[in-house]
């Protein structure tokens, strides 16, 4: 059993006081037992609209904002997944990244697959799309984190991919941009991907105006076992795999399933 805090909070356009903003919220998180503490989508940097400071503020995997992880991490005995706004080999666009960063060092990244083009927006013309690659976990105490990124949490291939490493939790840093049914999609695509999987998911969302807050940990049968409102907030919850074990004696769903996932050829089309 392993104690994982979800943290909501408003990234600004200013790295250093994000990760000011973290420490901070680490420190509460362990003060609270956390073993593990999940961030929102872009945590080092974010501006509404985007524009061109996000290659100027896009760092790389060595950069300050990953070292800075890094000492939080190694100060308080816990593991950090947290947004980066990374730089890319396109010298005009980003990358969409995720960070696992641990007391030794960093111990996972991912790279958003499914840009945000949807609801009016274009996070592709600012953002390039990450690879498709293998999953990627991470472990604390037994337990296997997975990660993802907001808008791949539309894409149920994704989640599917993550349950067949034999992730006992997925982790979903998001910006869940406001709008009409937002809230409600957020809400039971967190739930669906939990039960479908039958895995713990665990979402950290930016607040409102510009994000739907909501943030929450559902486990494998969909119930919402912690949750944050719409204020820059924790919540912990504890993840258990003998709780994933338990649920899959009675629904053994992921066993019994027919089809497999496979990647599509580049710019869609049929599959290979």
């Amino acid at each position: 059993m392993t104690a994982l805090a979800i943290a909501q909070f408003a990234p600004a356009a200013d790295a250093g006081d994000n990760l000011r903003v973290i420490g901070e919220f680490v420190a509460r998180a362990r003060s609270r037992g956390a073993e593990v503490v999940l961030f929102p989508e872009y945590s080092s940097y974010f501006v509404d609209p985007f524009d061109e400071t996000l290659r100027e503020n896009a760092q790389e995997l060595d950069g300050p904002f990953v070292a800075g992880l890094h000492d939080l991490a190694r100060e308080h005995g816990v593991h950090i997944v947290a947004g980066l706004l990374e730089r890319a080999s396109d010298a005009v666009r980003v990358r969409n990244t995720v960070v696992a960063v641990g007391p030794g060092g960093v111990v996972a990244t991912y790279r958003k697959l499914h840009l945000y083009d949807a609801f009016g927006q274009r996070e592709s013309d600012w953002v390039e799309p990450g690879e498709i690659a293998s999953p990627q976990t991470f472990e604390v105490d037994g337990i296997r984190f997975a990660l993802m990124t907001c808008y791949d949490l539309r894409f149920p291939e994704v989640a599917r991919v993550l349950a067949d490493t034999g992730a006992h939790v997925l982790l979903v840093p998001a910006q869940w941009v406001r709008g009409p049914l937002k809230e409600l999609q957020w809400n039971t695509l967190l739930r669906a991907r939990a039960i479908e999987n039958t895995v713990f998911v665990a979402a950290a969302d930016h607040p409102p105006p510009l994000g739907v807050g909501n943030s929450g940990v559902f486990d494998p049968q969909g119930v919402e076992v912690a949750a944050v409102g719409t204020a820059s907030d924790i919540a912990v919850a504890y993840v258990d795999a003998h709780a994933v074990d338990r649920v899959r004696r009675v629904n053994p769903a992921l066993q019994l399933r027919r089809f497999a996932v496979v990647p599509r050829s580049e710019g869609g089309g049929e599959p290979r």
